[in-house]
């Protein structure tokens, strides 16, 4: 089959981009062939056929053009909010249920505000078009969270709809000890790591608070590119930027928070899943479902419940409690590989038994 693929922006760290190659790369394994369809800003390797250009900046004017394509392809499978497909992967989640989460966290006017916004009223006719019939003839949700946060907004038909979770490789291994000396951190230091772009989405000014408020004395690592607007002061965070390579980070950590507002399924979270960290996040995030709340981790319902939080916190702070929970960990991290999100995207998409 030839499969065209639409991805609009482009970023040399997008995690849609890497997915978008990996997936190519296994329809080529299959004797498949594709095509790229992506606006003028993709500056990326694509060894995997046909690259076409679609004009427009904006959402909207990229779904326009799209639409007035002959893709000439066998199927159409979109990255991207486009008006209709063959099949729309939601790995941004819904952005109408981002808008209502937001909204619990700031005040009113400026969710009146947001509203109001181009950007936002496109995204949202988007959606509503390709999520109701015509739209999508099939959906990828990567969580439960999302696949119902589709059907209750839009009232799509949950049968065009299959969860496939995201999947991590796994990553190179590093020493503990040399981690730790690298960054200046004492042997029997207690600490957190928070990874992350998006802080305001991603929770960092609760996970802060959290932090400070613990009474077993952490040390909070924070990776990622952000502004720490809103978050209070603290001597107990250290800010790492934007890392090439997490392992380092994730050697050195004891536990990984995310309290975030929303994400479809956290990546960083399975990623320290996969280092054997014990995740404390939200049931904002697809990834919870994956985990035992107070067994692998711990899922808070509220993320801005700074209590909770903080006793979670402290609760994960025994270091034999951690030990034996490690391998058990890499374990579940080890059920979700990029190969079998592929394997079962390239089922469903195919409408293969």
């Amino acid at each position: 089959m030839n499969i065209g693929l639409v991805r609009r922006g482009y970023s040399a760290t997008g995690g849609a981009e890497s997915y978008l190659k990996r997936f190519a790369g296994a329809l080529a394994s299959e004797g498949h062939g594709c095509v790229l369809f992506t606006s003028g800003r993709w500056k990326g390797e694509w060894p995997f056929g046909e690259v076409r250009i679609v004009p427009g900046e904006s959402p909207r004017a990229f779904a326009d053009a799209f639409a007035k394509l002959d893709p000439r392809c066998d199927t159409v499978f979109s990255l991207e909010r486009v008006w209709s497909c063959d099949c729309y992967r939601a790995g941004d989640g819904v952005h109408r249920a981002w808008l209502e989460r937001r909204a619990r966290f700031e005040p009113a006017w400026k969710a009146r505000f947001r509203g109001l916004q181009p950007k936002h009223r496109a995204l949202l006719e988007l959606e509503t078009k390709l999520f109701k019939e015509g739209g999508a003839r099939l959906v990828i949700a990567n969580s439960n969270m999302v696949k119902e946060e589709i059907v209750r907004h839009f009232g799509c038909n949950p049968a065009r709809i299959r969860v496939v979770y995201n999947g991590v490789s796994p990553g190179p291994r590093a020493s503990r000890a040399e981690a730790r000396e690298r960054l200046g951190l004492a042997e029997d230091a207690y600490v957190v790591l928070f990874a992350g772009s998006g802080w305001e989405r991603k929770g960092l000014r609760f996970a802060m608070e959290a932090v400070n408020a613990s009474a077993s004395g952490p040390l909070l690592l924070v990776a990622g590119k952000g502004k720490p607007r809103g978050c209070p002061a603290s001597d107990r965070a250290r800010f790492l930027g934007p890392l090439k390579d997490m392992a380092g980070a994730l050697a050195a950590a004891d536990v990984f928070l995310l309290p975030t507002i929303y994400d479809p399924f956290s990546n960083a979270c399975l990623e320290a899943l996969a280092a054997g960290l014990p995740v404390i996040t939200t049931s904002a995030n697809g990834f919870a479902e994956i985990i035992e709340r107070g067994v692998e981790g711990e899922v808070l319902d509220d993320p801005s419940g700074i209590v909770e939080m903080a006793r979670a916190i402290d609760a994960w702070s025994d270091t034999e409690r951690r030990l034996a929970i490690k391998p058990r960990l890499a374990g579940i991290a080890a059920r979700f590989t990029v190969e079998a999100n592929l394997r079962e995207t390239l089922k469903f998409l195919l409408q293969e038994d």
